[in-house]
């Protein structure tokens, strides 16, 4: 298959899958846009290269094969994905996300990646699995990476004088979030975005079986707390071990420290 083939075909699909995802991500702000990059844009290239926000199936792939074409989706609220030709026996394509350009490095310390996912070529079936998987990670940990950079001082800060309160969220082993003892304000807004009341701990609790509705439900209930002056922050348990790569390790370098292996 020839180059300018493989090119339209990509470009195509991501076309194609940035109309399906204003259907099936129906409660995200606003359309998505697609603009493809190739070779002939290598600077373009490099720089997507290093936001590619993975460490794990599209990091692999980018260490055995350097970017020679990719397609962007943008949100319009400024979230982006990136298309991938997948480039092996299987076919298909790679999305993953894009971490955020104007964000400080040290916002990603701690923050789990929203490692990308392989699809097939039918972009309404990817559509569907990008909605129902990538997206609910990728904006859990985009509300992880700018409370982060909103408020640089809160791991190091025992108390905030500028808010009353701050509801803290940590992550369960099952994928569910958790939160200790609040206000009966913070609980009203927590219980009205799905969470419910956990009788052993006396806090509550989100599930994690839908990602996309948890996702959303952070997200909400976060500007809601918000403006009622409450802070919310997303924490991995204190006991829980390193996943892939150190803290202090800027999630943005992490894709390019794969491809040095």
């Amino acid at each position: 298959m020839h180059d300018y083939e493989v090119s339209g075909r990509l470009a195509s699909f991501a076309d194609v899958l940035a109309g399906e995802l204003l259907k099936t991500w129906n409660s995200a702000p606003g359309a998505w846009t697609s603009t493809h990059h190739t070779s002939a844009h290598k600077d373009d290239l490099a720089a997507l290269t290093e936001r590619i926000w993975d460490m794990n199936l599209v990091a692999e792939r980018l260490a055995q094969r350097p970017l020679r074409q990719a397609a962007v989706l943008t949100r319009q609220d400024g979230a982006q994905l990136v298309v991938l030709d997948r480039n092996d026996a299987l076919g298909g394509f790679l999305i993953a996300a894009l971490a955020p350009r104007d964000l400080p490095d040290k916002a990603y310390r701690g923050v789990r990646e929203p490692d990308g996912i392989a699809v097939s070529d039918d972009p309404f079936l990817s559509a569907a699995l990008v909605t129902d998987d990538l997206l609910g990670r990728f904006e859990i940990a985009l509300a992880e990476v700018r409370h982060n950079a909103t408020h640089p001082s809160f791991t190091s800060a025992p108390t905030r004088a500028s808010h009353a309160e701050t509801v803290i969220l940590t992550w369960q082993p099952d994928g569910s979030l958790a939160t200790a003892r609040v206000s009966d304000s913070a609980a009203s807004v927590l219980v009205a975005h799905g969470f419910v009341d956990d009788e052993q701990t006396g806090g509550y609790r989100l599930s994690g079986d839908d990602t996309a509705v948890q996702a959303r439900a952070v997200r909400d209930s976060g500007r809601q707390l918000e403006a009622l002056g409450i802070t919310t922050t997303l924490q991995h348990p204190t006991a829980r071990p390193a996943a892939t790569a150190p803290a202090a390790v800027a999630t943005r370098s992490r894709a390019q420290s794969a491809r040095t292996r």
